[in-house]
């Protein structure tokens, strides 16, 4: 028996029942969603059935009553929750059922809407089957919730747009007008001021996306697309910009878009890029089936790793595993699994798939290119540690390196030193068959050879092609380019892989030596591989006198080149012994036509060879880490080559020549001083390239030589460092600032620089709108600041100190401000000093110099009541010193002194601006509830404190008078510091007494015995008589040895060269300090004529110290002893010392 049909009174009463039942069920939890989907759709139905017909002036017309009715008990339920805030699980749970409800209805009218269209296949259409109560439920549903969206509560926005959010995927075809203004009112909302609301508009948006044709936009209306790629990049919550990374798709025209989030400041954000985004789709999915994956491709993530240009695939590993953050590291180790994944799926199968694999992921990197093999080896080894089977599955077979390419050149690389780090490195590198090391030298051999070979048929084809007078084919001579830098990629990765070799085998190591030695003298041989046939000879070479030996030979060979045969394109293939030349390779040999007598065309060669040595000499020397004096063959390089070089105009070989100098003066610390004003005297004229080397070298003989240079003599340190000021201030190349900056950094880090004015500089530079778009300046400083400060206390406070000045600089710049310049405003700027200073973000530091200086914020605060005492300040800038105040970190129990200075600023500071006065007494409350007692008890002892200077300072500001009695404070002290020398008590006078009677007495025993033996002959010891007393010449002989024998004692432990300081040498001794005992005495003849010394010799050097602030630009105006005298055309001088 059927059931009984309820009548249309009873349904409609049982919906204000109903309704809200299911309401009530499904905020409890979302199992139940289903079934109550069901039971409110079997209501709907019923109620959709129930209609009545009224009478209109134009006739009848048919009357919703049911719809009407379930649509006000349905709206009226989701009133309960739009006044929700965000946050609560069952509103959350409501809102998810009414999009599950929304899709539920629709999927079902659609059923039936297909049911009867075939059954009323041959029937003419009506008007109104497109109409469907799920249609017109949904309709009126969305017109109420647009309402919400322009509502003044906050909550309701919120509601309004999630619920919209959820329903837009199930609203299936809309009208066009349905359709506009959902559009305009989510466009709308996605510049909502809350970031929650802005977050769900964006998710709606997205979701309209695939139905905007372009075409149809007016002339400068905003696009869905362009919408949501501005929320990615420049929305300030990161909550939207993850939902809109979330939402976007990857298209040509998004990805560079996209690509930028690998910079943004949030981390979620960023490991989102790399974990999702960036992640193949095809990599996650369960299915093993191609096809199946490819069927689950999701429009917001990566398909392919193709689909990024090289250049994009490279920063975006470089950024993901350069990143400071291991969530952000792991999420691109996961993201170079799956591109992994994806190039093993793209392999057919065979016996070294994995090998394959391996080097099918690799071509997704331009190896070859500079930089790249770095991004390469990095991704690798990050496969390696997410997948250890592949490491344990390589094996390099002998067909593998007969045929490298620079794709399997890189994964040996990789792959041994991968290995070399581990704990398993002998099984491991058996395993992988790698070879021995006689037969890895021929392979090393033939790799050179090769290139030599490419380098002759790329030679010949310009020649044909130069010779026939014909358009040179482009792609024939790009092909043998390319080919030519593949195999020059080859050599350099089996060279890394040579230099990670076991050198145990005596004749492997023979046959290496001779093989890199022999490329190393040829001349076509790049110089880009140089550092890398160097490795190799340190490993096969015992000491560092034999390489500088052997390079010597080279370089001997390279010159004598010019005058004899060409070498042989091919290198022999013999082995031979260590070369042992007989020849005196303390001499670089000398050419037989002098420059002057040379045709261009062999002064062109000759400079090219020359060139050549100098970037060898230059790899060399960066290797060598003895002495000068240690390896005295470099004196005929310095001699023959470096020094000519120097003196040369051709900006190749003098900015080699000065570089190569450079490196010998950190090994020589007699030829860095004599050389010191050379090189500052290039900064000033040189182009940009050769003042970048200049610079360098300056600040690395500023950190080898700090005591001769920074600390012994403060004027000639005064000077460099103004002299490296002026240069800051003066230079336009992006470049060179940043390399100042980061040179004065590294000085001041270390303690080496502490000028106030240095520190200044580099603040204003931080800040300063001219060095905006200098991101290398401004990274920089970024790190070094905060560092700097949270090293030391004392930093902190020197920091603090310079507050006021360069507040005054900055607030000054900022109001001349162009329209066109950026900064940052004079808050933001007191609020990075307020960070810098915070006494709570300092490093614990173990140095005994280092007093914790937890009073810093104390310190500034005084410093700001100080300004605001200035009349003449702005109001913008008294505004800014208020808010400062109430962001200072003022600790418990401070010192009294700086804790009275606080409170006398305080008690006399009245402000007439309301604003401002207001955040005065809001600080000084403050300060007194926590302080007050403190204060009182402080202020009952200040004679204590009233003769110190800077409360002194303290009460001239304010206007007041000091204490009075702070003279009798400071009489006391005075009597404090005297106790010493006070008259005994009465008590032991009579004691005091005879103490003084005996030695009278004795005083007066040895003026007699000094009588007598004045009188009588001078008396004899073991035969010899004794010495007689030196005269003044003989003290100054005497008291000059002693000098000389400290300065030998004191460059012990040091770097020394064979040089001779020059007399305007940058770094003199300091006068020693006098013994305190000795000084009360009268001074001897002796000490008289030494002090007079040594005041002339300081009087000498301030008058004739060429200056280092304006250096004039000289050739070689400081000649070390090892430049040619006129004369003698470049040879070397004896090296004898000159008087």
């Amino acid at each position: 028996m059927a059931p009984k049909k309820p009548s249309p009174q009873a349904v409609l009463a049982s919906i204000p029942e109903l309704i809200p039942a299911v309401f009530d069920q499904v905020q409890l939890s979302t199992a139940n969603h289903r079934k109550n989907c069901v039971a409110l759709h079997k209501l709907h139905t019923q109620a959709a059935s129930i209609t009545e017909t009224a009478s209109t002036t134009h006739g009848h017309s048919l009357k919703l009553t049911g719809e009407r009715a379930f649509s006000d008990a349905f709206v009226d339920m989701l009133n309960r929750i739009l006044v929700i805030k965000k946050g609560p699980a069952a509103a959350e749970r409501v809102v998810k059922f009414v999009g599950t409800y929304v899709k539920f209805i629709t999927e079902k009218a659609a059923e039936e809407q297909g049911k009867r269209k075939t059954e009323t296949l041959s029937a003419a259409p009506r008007e109104d089957d497109d109409e469907t109560p799920a249609s017109r439920f949904v309709a009126r549903l969305l017109s109420y919730l647009l309402r919400g969206f322009i509502a003044k509560d906050k909550n309701v926005r919120y509601r309004s747009v999630s619920i919209v959010a959820e329903l837009v995927s199930h609203l299936g075809e809309l009208d066009e007008d349905v359709y506009s203004r959902l559009r305009s009112s989510l466009m709308e909302r996605s510049r909502d001021k809350e970031s929650f609301i802005r977050a769900h508009a964006v998710m709606a948006l997205s979701k309209l996306l695939s139905g905007e044709d372009p075409d149809d936009l007016e002339d400068g209306e905003t696009s869905i697309l362009e919408t949501l790629l501005d929320s990615v990049c420049h929305d300030p919550a990161a909550e939207v910009r993850r939902i809109a990374l979330l939402n976007t798709p990857l298209l040509p025209e998004t990805i560079s878009t996209l690509l930028t989030r690998t910079r943004d400041t949030d981390v979620a954000v960023r490991t989102l890029l790399y974990a999702h985004t960036l992640l193949p789709s095809d990599s996650t999915s369960a299915s093993t089936s191609r096809a199946a994956r490819a069927a689950n491709t999701n429009p917001n993530r990566l398909n392919s790793p193709k689909q990024l240009s090289i250049e994009q695939r490279e920063r975006v590993v470089r950024d993901g595993l350069g990143d400071r953050e291991g969530k952000v590291r792991a999420g691109a180790g996961k993201m170079l699994a799956g591109w992994y994944e994806w190039a093993a799926d793209h392999v057919e199968d065979g016996e070294d798939k994995m090998v394959s694999s391996i080097l099918a992921f690799l071509k997704l990197f331009d190896v070859v290119n500079e930089g790249g093999d770095l991004v390469a080896v990095d991704a690798l080894k990050s496969v390696f540690v997410a997948r250890p089977d592949v490491l344990d599955a390589i094996v390099f077979k002998d067909t593998y390196w007969r045929a490298l390419t620079p794709e399997s050149a890189l994964l040996a690389r990789a792959f041994i030193e991968y290995t070399d780090a581990g704990q398993s490195q002998e099984t491991r590198l058996e395993a992988a068959a790698i070879p021995v090391l006689t037969a890895f030298a021929f392979y090393v051999q033939e790799a050179c050879n090769n290139i030599f070979d490419a380098m002759e048929a790329l030679d010949e084809a310009k020649f044909v092609e130069g010779t026939h007078q014909e358009d040179p084919d482009e792609e024939e001579l790009e092909k043998l380019e390319s080919e030519l830098l593949d195999r020059v990629f080859i050599l350099g990765e089996t060279l890394k892989i040579a230099a990670k070799q076991d050198y145990s085998d005596e004749i492997g190591r023979r046959k290496m030596f001779q093989v890199v030695r022999d490329m190393l003298a040829h001349e076509l041989l790049p110089e880009s591989l140089m550092d890398a046939c160097l490795d190799v000879l340190k490993e096969t070479t015992p000491s560092e006198r034999d390489i500088i030996r052997i390079i010597v030979e080279v370089v001997n060979e390279l010159r004598d080149s010019d005058s004899e045969d060409p070498l042989p394109s091919s290198m022999d293939t013999t082995l031979s012994q260590d070369n042992s030349h007989s020849i005196n390779v303390s001499r670089i040999s000398k050419r037989n036509k002098q420059p002057h007598e040379m045709s261009p065309e062999e002064r062109a060669q000759a400079d090219l060879v020359d060139a050549r040595c100098l970037a060898l000499c230059i790899a060399t020397l960066k290797r060598v880490n003895g002495s000068f004096d240690e390896n005295s063959t470099l004196e005929g390089v310095l001699a023959d080559l470096i020094i000519p070089a120097v003196k040369r105009r051709e900006p190749l070989l003098r900015e080699r020549g000065l570089v190569s100098l450079g490196l010998c003066c950190l090994i020589a610390k007699n030829m860095a001083m004599s050389s010191f004003q050379l090189f500052l005297n290039q900064v000033q004229s040189a182009p940009e390239a050769l003042k970048l080397k200049v610079l360098q070298i300056i600040f690395d003989i500023l950190m080898v030589y700090e005591q001769e240079l920074l600390r012994k003599n403060k004027d000639i340190a005064d000077r460099i460092i103004t002299f490296l000021l002026q240069t800051l201030e003066v230079e336009e190349s992006n470049t060179v600032q940043a390399v100042l900056c980061i040179g004065i950094a590294k000085l001041m880090i270390n303690g080496l620089v502490t000028d106030d004015r240095v520190l200044t500089s580099l603040v204003l530079a931080y800040v300063s709108p001219v060095t905006s778009d200098n991101q290398e300046l401004r990274q920089c400083l970024a790190y070094f600041l905060p560092v700097y400060c949270y090293s030391l206390y004392s930093n902190q406070d020197r920091m603090r100190a310079i507050f006021t000045t360069a507040f005054d600089l900055v607030s000054k710049v900022y109001e001349e401000l162009d329209e066109d310049q950026e900064m940052i405003t004079p808050l933001q700027f007191g609020n990075l000093f307020v960070d810098w200073t915070n006494p709570q973000k300092a490093a614990v530091s173990e140095s005994r110099n280092d007093v914790p200086a937890s009073d810093v914020h104390v310190d500034l605060a005084v410093d700001i009541l100080k300004a605001l005492y200035d009349k003449e300040r702005s109001d913008n800038d008294v505004k800014v010193f208020c808010q400062l105040l109430s962001k200072l970190h003022i600790p418990q129990d401070p010192h009294p002194l700086g804790l009275l200075c606080l409170g006398t600023l305080l008690e006399h500071l009245n402000e007439a601006n309301p604003a401002t006065a207001k955040m005065l007494t809001k600080f000084k409350t403050q300060f007194l509830k926590q302080h007050g007692k403190t204060l009182d008890q402080v202020k009952e002892n200040v004679k204590k404190y009233a003769g110190s200077g800077v409360y002194r300072e303290v009460c001239e500001v304010v206007g007041v008078d000091p204490p009075e009695g702070h003279e009798e404070a400071e009489d006391e002290e005075e009597q404090e510091e005297e106790e010493e020398f006070q008259v005994p008590a009465r008590d032991d006078q009579e004691d005091v007494a005879e103490q003084q009677e005996e030695e009278e007495e004795e005083e007066e025993e040895e003026e007699e015995e000094e009588e007598e033996e004045a009188a009588s002959p001078p008396p004899r010891r073991n035969g010899k008589k004794l010495q007689p007393v030196p005269t003044d010449d003989d003290d100054d002989e005497g008291e000059v040895a002693e000098q000389e024998e400290q300065e030998d004692d004191d460059d012990e432990g040091s770097v020394r060269s064979r040089s001779v300081p020059d007399s305007r040498s940058p770094s003199p001794s300091p006068p020693p300090r006098k013994n305190p005992k000795v000084s009360q005495r009268k001074p001897t003849v002796l000490q008289a004529r030494y002090e007079s010394l040594l005041l002339h010799s300081y009087i000498h050097l301030l008058t004739h110290e060429p200056t280092l602030v304006r250096p004039q630009m000289k050739n070689l105006n400081h000649p070390s002893r090892y430049q040619a005298r006129p004369g003698q055309h470049g040879e070397h001088q004896s090296r004898s010392t000159p008087e």
